[in-house]
Formats: structure tokens, C-alpha cells, sequence
């Protein structure tokens, strides 16, 4: 009898001991089990996050919000720029500068300015892989052809008006093995590796009436450059042509007074 009521007094000892525990002040960030049930009743206030793991989660923040818009062009940022919190804002613009600078740089790099001289060599290079977006001007040429000196002549012009288009030259049989004469001058076209026009013999330029203009016009209608012209120069001149025609014509009238004298 005596033992059974030691061990019961023992076990109520222990009871009270816990329960002084529990119930004991504590530190509220401490990580243990009666806290966390204090936490879900609303008796304790949340867990304090160290400061070293709040500037930790921040960075990862930024970090996500960069990572959703690194795909985007500028014109797509600004396009969507009201969709953006104040949150995303700093990390917005920081992304913006990064891919401005990286356009200015592209822009630096894509300005060509002249006309570059090409053997059969540089052809894949030069032509071919030129870089995305890079419009590629080549013209075959030889030496002692008039209007092959002058399409080069109006290309020096072309290539300081348009300096995002690569233009290039090329003596013909250099860089294209037996190319005939009678094709020269031939002006090609390329886009990305692709042929996107070509203009083959005298004919196609109409002689050494080719005025810079005009050339201009052909290569704008190709996609090579963007011309500030508004219609083809060379239908001015049609025009004009067509019309001192008619004005040389006889009239009507005139026709009819000759077969009244008549």
C-alpha cells in the first residue's frame, strides 16, 4: 500500500514539474513545440526572422521579379510597364539598364558605315552568317565596266545613308568562279542567310542613267534599307517623259483644222 502511494506521488511530482515547465516563462522565438501551439492560438506573435535571412529573402525576391521579365525586349517593358507593382519597380529599371546598354552596344557594333571589299573566302562569313537582323548588300563588279563603277560609286553613298546595312563589293570571277561578264553588274540581297533579292545585268539598272535614287528605291523595296523616299524617282521621270509625249501629240482639234484645209 505504502509503495503504490509513493509511486503515485512520484508520478503527480512529475506532472506538476512539466506543467511549471510549459508554463514557465520562456523566450517566444524559441523553437519548441509548446510555442508553436501558442503561435496557432494567437497567444504568442509570429516568429522574428533574423535579419540576415530577411536581406536573404529579399535578394531571392528580386532575383524572382528580375527573373520574370528577362525575356522581354524594351519595347515589351514599356508596353507593359503599368502592369508593374511599386515592388517590381527598382528591379524593372535596373533590368531596363542592363538591356539598353546591351542594345547601344549591339548598335555600336552593327555600324558599318562603308563599303567592304570581299574575296570567295569571306563569303560564308560575310554574307551568310552576317548576324541576325543584319541586311547584306553585295555587289559583283569588274574593273572597266562603267556602270559597275558607278553602282559602286552610288553604294559609297548608300552605305554612309544607311549604316545599320552591310554593303560589300566583289570582283565577280573572285568571288564567283567563270561568273559571266554579261550579268555584271549583279547587286544580291541577304537576310539572316537568305537570299531576299537580286538584280542581275545593265538592263535590270537601266543603264547609266541609274541615278542614286533610284537604287536606293530598289533596295528599300527589297527590305535592305529604309528609305525617307515617298514613291520611285524613277516614275518622276516616266511621268515627265510620258508627259512631253502627249504635249508633242497633236490634238484633236489641231487633227481636224488640217483636214479642213485640206
Amino acid at each position: 500500500m505504502l509503495r503504490k502511494a509513493n509511486t503515485l506521488n512520484s508520478n503527480i511530482l512529475e506532472l506538476v514539474n512539466c506543467m511549471h515547465g510549459a508554463f514557465s516563462p520562456q523566450d517566444p522565438n524559441e523553437d519548441t513545440e509548446w510555442n508553436d501551439i501558442l503561435r496557432k492560438k494567437g497567444i504568442l506573435p509570429p516568429k522574428e526572422v533574423p535579419k540576415e535571412d530577411e536581406e536573404e529573402e529579399l535578394a531571392l525576391q528580386q532575383q524572382s521579379v528580375v527573373k520574370t521579365y528577362e525575356d522581354m525586349t524594351l519595347e515589351e517593358l514599356e508596353e507593359n510597364e503599368d502592369e508593374f507593382s511599386e515592388e517590381d519597380e527598382a528591379a524593372i529599371e535596373m533590368y531596363r539598364q542592363k538591356r539598353l546598354a546591351e542594345w547601344k552596344a549591339t548598335q555600336m557594333k552593327n555600324v558599318f558605315g562603308e563599303v567592304g571589299e570581299i574575296s570567295g573566302q569571306d563569303y560564308i562569313k560575310e554574307v551568310n552568317k552576317a548576324g541576325d537582323g543584319i541586311w547584306v548588300v553585295l555587289h559583283l563588279y569588274k574593273q572597266g565596266i562603267p556602270l559597275c563603277s558607278l553602282i559602286n560609286q552610288h553604294l559609297n553613298t548608300l552605305a554612309r545613308k544607311f549604316p545599320q546595312t552591310k554593303f560589300l563589293k566583289s570582283i565577280s570571277t573572285t568571288c564567283i568562279p567563270n561568273y559571266p561578264d554579261r550579268n555584271l553588274p549583279t547587286i544580291f540581297v541577304y537576310s539572316e542567310g537568305e537570299m531576299k533579292a537580286q538584280f542581275i545585268g545593265p538592263l535590270v539598272f537601266g543603264g547609266m542613267n541609274l541615278k542614286v535614287e533610284e537604287l536606293e528605291w530598289r533596295l528599300s523595296e527589297s527590305g535592305a534599307v529604309k528609305t525617307d523616299l515617298e514613291e520611285n524617282p524613277k516614275k518622276q521621270i516616266e511621268d515627265k517623259l510620258m508627259s512631253s509625249i502627249r504635249c508633242s501629240l497633236p490634238t484633236q482639234k489641231d487633227s481636224d483644222s488640217e483636214d479642213e484645209d485640206y
